[in-house]
């Protein structure tokens, strides 16, 4: 008789154990895994951008060798190095702070934090991101104002050149 009562206690075990969630399957955890998708390809959007940054500091500063040592030119190309240096530290964030949220996951997914711990982690890296994101536009906006401006200057340089080379 004492084997129906030990048959029906592990019956119990077994089915409470065997109904436990897997954290990977909790729509936390999708959103998680949604939101680094969207976190990688935005940074791969800034990876994009910061090479099209440093190519046209190369263009600048190939722009600027027919000109005599112009102070507004140097500025603006101190300027411009001073956004590539910026916005290359901003990358390298970005890529940490992916890299962070990656490892997030693998933690909630392994069980190795709770769904608690996992929401407030991700809540921050979620902020650290779009604070990223935010600096990542004010530098592309500030690029767009220099690049703009040394065009500018680079069209009057060639105006007045060849106003001179007429007299």
């Amino acid at each position: 008789m004492r084997i129906i009562p030990n048959l029906l206690a592990v019956a119990l075990i077994t089915l409470t154990v065997s109904c436990k969630k897997n954290p990977a399957e909790s729509a936390e955890h999708k959103a998680l895994v949604a939101e680094h998708e969207t976190m990688i390809q935005t940074h791969a959007e800034m990876e994009k951008q910061h090479s099209t940054i440093s190519d046209d500091h190369t263009s600048l500063i190939s722009s600027h060798k027919d000109i005599a040592n112009d102070s507004l030119h140097l500025a603006n190309e101190k300027k411009h190095a001073t956004i590539l240096s910026s916005h290359t530290s901003l990358v390298e964030k970005h890529k940490t702070l992916v890299s962070e949220h990656k490892a997030l996951e693998e933690k909630h997914a392994s069980g190795t934090i709770s769904l608690e711990e996992m929401t407030k982690d991700h809540e921050k890296l979620k902020k650290q991101h779009q604070e990223m994101l935010d600096e990542h536009h004010k530098m592309m906006k500030e690029h767009e104002k220099v690049t703009a401006e040394d065009a500018k200057m680079v069209k009057e340089h060639a105006a007045s050149t060849t106003n001179e080379e007429k007299k």
